[in-house]
């Protein structure tokens, strides 16, 4: 429990100044009468006070951090709000017990309770009387104590004395007061307006720069003259102390008045240096801002912002801490491109023949973004909806950006959003600030030096958000053609047109995007590419890139094409080609020693080369399990870096017909299976299924690997297959897979991530593929160059899956369910 720190009396203006009446620490002699007589209980809760002693009648802020305590005010704020406050013995306690507490402490009333933005709880409390702790009740869950109140000892003295003593308090504040320039006049008027002599003590003892021990001895004190007498000598002590500090004060003027003297004498040095051609004054930096501001074509509100800086810079004193801050500030304003921009090129077939240049495929991707130059070129302004490259790492979308911005010969900026957090990154800090700076919009701009790059906003699915603010809702304003032709950095002050910009985000998930942010945005997705699209990728541009960074000449070596698909299959698993282009660095690598070390090496890399070059094969080309076991079929999966094949296994034990589901399934995953499942009890007529096997048999579904969380309801149709399977002991169709959501009712309903699915498919040597009829027109968008070699199911219900999956033949081996099952229910 830590007292809050603010100034004593300085704290006397803000309670005057407060809208709420408890909040005026004020107590007339008769409201200190009444809380003497006020009924209070005998038994309290303790609230220790690490670095405070309250006293009867004043108002104390605290912040409260310990969890006992907290548990302790928030059950007396909802009830009568009657705490015993208590200052600790020892402030290094952190859980201190009853003998760690002083004996005397202050019963108190919680006037307000308030939790604050960083989670601490902070309340206002008021003294009421004194007591004194007698036995200990209970200590959790936190300490509660039956207590014996004490009563004042007023003494004998004549009217007069007591008047007179009350007097010099008065005064001792008065001169505290008037020696503390800081402290506002109406501090005065509070002092002025206390009538009691006990609160006025107390109020006094509060506010006291005295240490926890010598204001402990206050309170404890019963007499109240020895109170006020012990008060006054301490006070004393502190107008002495004040007295001491307005001496230094003056000395300090005094050096300052030489300081200014020295200041003359400098300038009168810099006029002399600047006559033997030394270092540029102030007054010559400031006129060649001048100078450049007149020549700046920039907006009328800009202009005029800027001169009322500079005038206020020539007023400082280039001495002054803040000068320099306010000179990197309007040098800021002059080198930033306010109306410069560089001429738009929109030749669109040669912004065709740059993105073919760079990027193979992406047709689809390509023609979205020359409609959209088209319409910019047509239109000559930016309100159209801002650009997201959605799709898995590896697939070209930063590079996209960059080409875009050749082709319209534009200047390029990138900012990586991932991992930001703080709102300032976007809108900058105020320049109030120690070591403010603009956001990293205005920093780019700044950076490329024209009014309308091409900006690409990388990662925008990875901005974070804490207590510091939301970037994503800063980046609202910023990618909203309506309003971005106003935006204001803090740091700038001024308004900025980003309306001339081109914003370019990049994505590998929307489903993190804020939803309003991805409103204001035109979703291009970029699947993965296929084996016959990465083997051009590589001949193209990887291997003729790997060979320079490497240092070696383009003829100096050649990778075969059976090669190259080796590396794509054998080595990598992915839907872009960042790993595939790492794979051809380390072959080329292999080579760059060689040629170092005036080493042999392979000039034509073939196949069988690959090996010795660059380790064994990481993944087996052939990924397709066979089908002779019952209850294992393959299904298809989405993942953010592109499509997978996975195995749904069913097997059965004897047991109870329980059901049991491992490899770390999410809920959809799990209800798709009971989903299956009833499916399957149903319609076991129809596949001459015992319906005494689903009582006798307990059912076990596994979906590898165990260590990758899995959800979502495209594994549906896969599962009933194999349930299906494996109570009717039949087999599988050879190199077949499957996704679709299933219903109880058998409908087959359409999934997402199609083309992904499909390009795992193939990489996998899958030649058959079921799916949901509506999913066709995912098919159809896909190039038959993709899916040659492959035939697809267009299925509408459960019945028409199991008759394309299921063969007649039995598995090896197969187990006779139903004679198990007719056993199992004789004995």
């Amino acid at each position: 429990m830590q007292k809050k720190e603010i100034d004593p009396l300085s704290y006397i203006q803000s309670l005057l100044d407060s809208e709420s009446v408890d909040m005026i620490p004020l107590i007339s002699p008769e409201e200190e009468e009444f809380m003497n007589t006020e009924e209070l209980p005998d038994v309290l809760p303790i609230l220790p006070l690490k670095n405070a002693v309250l006293f009867p009648g004043v108002v104390l802020p605290i912040t409260v951090g310990r969890q006992k305590s907290i548990r302790l005010v928030k059950k007396a704020y909802r009830g009568d709000r009657i705490v015993g406050v208590v200052a600790q013995e020892n402030q290094q306690v952190e859980e201190p017990g009853l003998t760690d507490l002083h004996k005397v402490g202050t019963v108190a009333r919680i006037l307000r309770m308030l939790v604050l933005p960083d989670g601490n709880t902070t309340i206002i409390i008021q003294g009421k009387r004194r007591f004194e702790i007698e036995e200990m009740v209970q200590e959790d869950p936190y300490i509660t104590a039956r207590v014996k109140y004490r009563e004042d000892i007023y003494s004998d003295k004549s009217k007069n004395e007591n008047k007179a003593l009350f007097q010099s308090l008065k005064d001792l504040a008065t001169k505290m007061l008037r020696l503390n320039p800081e402290i506002p006049q109406d501090a005065q008027i509070a002092i002025n307006n206390i009538e009691s002599s006990g609160f006025l003590t107390h109020f006094l003892s509060s506010n006291l720069n005295a240490d926890i021990k010598e204001k402990q001895t206050l309170l404890e004190t019963d007499d109240t003259n020895k109170r006020a007498t012990h008060l006054m000598s301490l006070m004393d002590k502190d107008i002495q102390m004040l007295e001491l500090k307005r001496e230094i004060q003056s000395k300090v003027h005094s050096d300052l008045d030489q300081q200014q003297r020295d200041y003359y004498l400098r300038q009168q040095i810099k006029i002399l240096q600047d006559e033997l051609g030394g270092a540029e004054s102030s007054d010559a930096e400031i006129e060649r801002l001048r100078i450049k501001a007149k020549t700046k074509n920039w907006p009328e509100a800009a202009m005029q912002h800027f001169q009322k800086e500079l005038r206020k810079l020539e007023r400082l004193n280039p001495m002054a801490a803040e000068y320099p801050l306010s000179m990197n500030y309007v040098e800021f304003l002059v080198d930033l491109p306010w109306d410069d921009t560089t001429k738009d090129n929109f030749n669109l077939n040669r912004a065709r023949k740059v993105l073919d240049a760079e990027h193979f495929g992406l047709e689809k991707v390509k023609e979205r973004i020359l409609e959209y130059l088209a319409v910019l070129k047509l239109k000559n302004n930016m309100k159209a909806p801002i650009l997201c490259l959605y799709g898995p790492p590896g697939v070209g979308k930063t590079s996209l950006g960059k080409s875009i911005a050749k082709a319209l010969n534009r200047k390029y900026n990138r900012i990586a959003l991932g991992g930001i957090h703080d709102e300032a990154e976007i809108r900058g800090h105020r320049k109030t600030y120690i070591g403010a700076m603009p956001g990293r919009i205005i920093q780019g701009i700044k950076k490329a030096n024209s009014s309308n790059p091409v900006f690409i906003l990388d990662e925008i699915d990875k901005v974070g958000s804490d207590f510091k603010g939301d970037p994503a809702s800063a980046l609202l304003e910023v990618l909203d053609p309506e309003q971005n032709n106003s935006f204001t950095d803090n740091y700038l002050e001024v308004e900025y047109d980003l309306s001339k910009v081109l914003f370019i985000a990049t994505a590998n998930s929307l489903d993190s995007i804020h939803p309003a942010l991805r409103d204001r945005m035109e979703i291009i997705e970029i699947n993965g590419y296929t084996m016959e699209e990465k083997l051009q990728i590589a001949k193209k541009y990887l291997v003729s890139k790997q060979a320079e960074e490497h240092g070696l000449e383009p003829n100096s070596f050649k990778i075969t094409d059976k090669a190259l698909v080796k590396i794509i299959e054998d080595y990598t698993r992915e839907s872009g080609v960042r790993n595939l282009d790492r794979k051809i660095g380390a072959l080329t690598r292999n080579i760059a020693k060689s040629v170092a070390m005036e080493q042999e090496y392979p000039e034509v890399v073939r196949p069988e080369d690959v090996p010795a070059m660059i380790g064994p094969e990481i993944f087996d080309k052939e990924l397709y399990e066979d089908d002779e076991h019952a209850g294992v079929v393959t299904g298809l999966a989405w993942t953010p870096v592109g499509g997978e094949i996975l195995y749904i296994e069913a097997s059965l034990n004897r047991g109870k017909g329980r059901l049991n589901i491992s490899g770390q399934l999410g809920d959809v995953m799990k209800e798709s299976a009971n989903a299956a499942l009833s499916y399957l009890r149903a319609h076991a007529d129809d596949l001459k299924i015992d319906y005494r096997v689903f009582d006798h048999f307990d059912l076990h579904i596994h979906v590898p690997a165990g260590a990758v969380p899995k959800d979502g309801p495209s594994a549906g149709i896969t599962m009933l297959t194999a349930l299906a399977s494996v109570y009717t002991q039949r087999k599988v169709k050879h190199k077949l897979a499957m996704t679709g959501e299933i219903t109880l009712r058998g409908k087959v309903l359409p999934v997402g991530g199609i083309k992904e699915k499909i390009l795992a498919a193939k990489r996998s040597g899958i030649k058959e593929i079921i799916l949901c009829a509506k999913n066709k027109k995912d098919i159809l968008e896909i190039k038959d160059d993709y899916i040659k070699q492959m035939s697809f199911h267009y299925v509408e219900n459960a019945s028409e899956v199991l008759t394309l999956a299921l063969l007649k033949q039995k598995v090896k081996q197969p187990i006779d369910l139903s004679v198990i099952a007719t056993q199992h229910s004789k004995e």
